[in-house]
């Protein structure tokens, strides 16, 4: 009995130091080779990593703040929204055979309205004698409510195009909003000057570097030497002639957006 009790107790003993002991560590990584991927993180950390984005909005924890409204039947449509110059200059004759400027382009901005697919949104704001102000705001439009709109508007004042393109970044970056970001923004601007006051070119670097608007200029009767021809960066239209600027805004609805939704992933 003596003889099989010890070799009994000490094989039990080596048993159970065997599941005590803890795990052999790994042997060394050899020098230059790559350290090992962490694991991914759980399916619910995931789903809160924020999408890429180009409007400054969708970084913060909510793409939509509390009491904004949201419109998911409209998230993906085209964005239009027109900086409309009826400074003083617009009461020329220039260009614009025996008609004033101020005429033409507002019977070119009825055409453009007519030509805008039923399913985008269009605004219009305007610069004039009195001052800065929104002439439509932007939404789906009829354009027999522009041209309402548009009757009474006369020429005067300076060239506020600075702070006028400040005011269209607004009006698309609200609609970015309710559309979550996706979708077309169309900033256009029909003048006939340059600005006075602020120079519109910083409004226009910051306006591109943080969203996807898109900065359509026609120049009527200016030529193509303006602070907001861009190549590569912004698109422009110079308008020498009333057809030319019919022509110009008419271009806008089928030129490329720069904004992908890939953008977004």
């Amino acid at each position: 009995m003596k003889t099989l009790f010890v070799p009994v107790v000490l094989a039990l003993t080596l048993a159970a130091c065997e599941k005590s002991a803890p795990p052999p560590s790994a042997p060394p990584a050899k020098q230059g080779a790559a350290a090992p991927s962490p694991p991914p993180p759980p399916a619910k950390e995931l789903a809160r990593i924020p999408p890429k984005s180009a409007w400054p909005f969708l970084e913060a924890a909510g793409a939509t703040p509390p009491g904004e409204a949201f419109d998911p039947s409209a998230v993906m449509k085209r964005n239009y929204y027109v900086v409309f110059d009826a400074s003083g200059s617009m009461d020329e004759r220039k260009c614009s055979g025996s008609e004033r400027k101020i005429d033409v382009a507002k019977r070119a901005l009825l055409q453009f309205a007519q030509l805008v697919p039923p399913d985008a949104n269009l605004g219009i704001l305007v610069f004039d004698e009195q001052g800065i102000h929104s002439l439509v705001p932007i939404g789906p439009l009829e354009p027999a409510t522009l041209r309402r709109a548009i009757a009474p508007v006369a020429p005067g004042g300076k060239t506020p195009l600075a702070q006028s393109i400040r005011e269209g970044y607004r009006a698309l970056t609200a609609r970015a909003r309710m559309q979550l970001g996706y979708g077309e923004y169309h900033l256009v601007i029909v003048t006939d000057g340059e600005a006075t006051g602020e120079d519109p070119r910083g409004v226009v670097d910051r306006l591109i570097a943080e969203s996807p608007v898109v900065v359509h200029t026609i120049g009527f009767c200016i030529g193509d030497k303006h602070s907001l021809n861009q190549p590569g960066r912004t698109i422009y239209h110079a308008a020498d002639s009333p057809q030319a600027l019919e022509q110009g805004l008419a271009d806008v609805l089928a030129e490329a957006p720069t904004f992908h939704a890939a953008k977004f992933k």
